[in-house]
């Protein structure tokens, strides 16, 4: 693995005071000695117990743990790899070396895959079924399998961290890197690590339904640019089959009872109109989308012969 020299281990934290302490310490039990917390202006001693720690601490100019990745490593970090993790005790430190040894190996992020050995009651029920379906999605509209791309443990090269597109504040920022990395082109593994039950007394800054939707959202959205069949086609086929429902229960009440809905006629036939031009515009945004892939394939490999 890299030497610990060349590494920052980044901790975004609000609200931690339960369990920086001990996070910090076991990271610098490791051998890392350049431990960074990115606090979210927390309203406990959070960065009064890092800083007792031996952490250095940095007060993000915005909210939310996307802002605070992504200004960490722009501002504050300049050594040439990024160990991220929470800082509320359920990665372990001792997984570190298992993290950043495929930096060493021509990989440029590295996600640690909490499936692999998570402790019981690490994840509610309702969690593991939306990480579940996450995870499917991702793979479906990308064509990359990453096993669990909202893990919050990561390693990577922060030159490959310059090279996403990231805007996302919240907990939107995994989903976005895991689709960025996807998107880019950047070589990407995965290793199994242990995740850990939240210590007694700490409390999650997670909530389920909410950033649920905003991941999903998240996901959709960054269809768009990487798989515009799926973004335009799902879309035309959800206004397509509204139509066609729409257009059946016209044509019962006409020929069945003779009660003409002529309003809703037409929001039936506009359903079926628009779900055909948008699956339509999908096939056409794929083609193109294929053709301009294939294009910078040939203008790289001429690129690479002379």
């Amino acid at each position: 693995m890299p030497d610990p020299e060349r590494v920052t281990v980044l901790l975004p934290t609000y609200d931690e005071e339960a369990t920086i302490g001990d996070c910090v310490d076991g990271f610098r039990e490791q051998g890392f000695d350049d431990v960074l917390v990115m606090d979210g202006n927390s309203d406990d001693d959070t960065r009064e117990i890092a800083r007792d720690h031996g952490a250095r601490v940095e007060i993000q100019s915005a909210s939310g743990k996307g802002q605070a990745i992504r200004e960490a490593v722009r501002e504050h970090i300049d050594r040439e790899y990024v160990l991220m993790a929470d800082g509320d005790g359920t990665y372990q430190p001792a997984d570190a070396e298992r993290m950043l040894a495929p930096l060493d190996q021509g990989y440029e992020h590295v996600i640690g895959d909490r499936f692999a050995d998570m402790e019981d009651g690490a994840m509610t029920r309702l969690n593991q079924i939306g990480n579940g379906l996450t995870n499917r999605l991702f793979s479906f509209i990308h064509g990359e399998s990453f096993e669990d791309i909202l893990s919050g443990y990561r390693a990577f090269s922060r030159d490959s961290f310059g090279r996403l597109k990231l805007s996302a504040d919240g907990f939107g920022i995994e989903t976005e890197m895991a689709v960025e990395c996807a998107k880019q082109g950047i070589p990407t593994t995965v290793v199994p690590i242990t995740y850990l039950e939240r210590p007694a007394g700490s409390n999650t800054n997670l909530h389920p339904v909410r950033d649920g939707g905003i991941i999903f959202l998240e996901l959709f959205r960054r269809a768009k640019t990487n798989n515009p069949l799926f973004y335009f086609g799902s879309v035309g086929v959800v206004s397509g089959l509204a139509g066609t429902v729409i257009a059946a229960f016209v044509a019962i009440e006409w020929f069945v009872y003779g009660v003409p809905h002529q309003i809703w006629a037409l929001a039936g036939a506009a359903g079926i109109i628009l779900g055909v031009q948008l699956l339509m515009f999908g096939v056409l945004s794929d083609l193109i989308l294929t053709l301009h892939r294939e294009q910078l394939d040939r203008i790289e490999s001429i690129t690479a012969d002379d």
